[in-house]
């Protein structure tokens, strides 16, 4: 069973080592016992599932797409007729190349709410050497 320290499961989801700190003392993150206290990485990973839920998606259009990052925009940078969109979405940075006149339809800008549905045939996955 793989656990975390509380810095690396900060680092995890995103939230400072303080963060995990205060979860842990309040039982919403179990830990292993051990000391420096671990957190399992079954808890930790429902524990992500429930923070991903807590950003509502903005759209009300049924879809069959299910990686939607909900996010915000932190910079449009334009070069002619494309341009390419940065969206934070938690942990998660995701870019996008699209026309510049589709930044201008969805009034993307800085602060923007946006969704991002990443549509992927190949999806590699990785894990540490164990």
């Amino acid at each position: 069973m793989d656990t975390f320290r509380v810095a690396e499961a900060a680092r995890l989801l995103g939230v400072s080592d303080d963060t995990v700190r205060r979860w842990i003392d309040h039982g919403t993150l179990p830990t292993t016992g051990d000391s420096p206290a671990r957190i399992p990485g079954a808890a930790l990973a429902a524990h992500a599932v429930e923070l991903a839920k807590a950003a509502d998606d903005p759209s009300s259009t049924l879809s069959s797409a299910r990686n939607r990052f909900v996010g915000l925009v932190t910079r449009v940078q334009r070069d002619g007729v494309m341009a390419q969109v940065d969206i934070q979405a938690g942990p998660h940075r995701v870019v996008s190349l699209m026309s510049a006149e589709a930044v201008d339809e969805l009034a993307l800008a800085p602060g923007s709410l946006a969704v991002a549905i990443v549509k992927a045939t190949t999806v590699i996955v990785e894990a540490p050497k164990g």
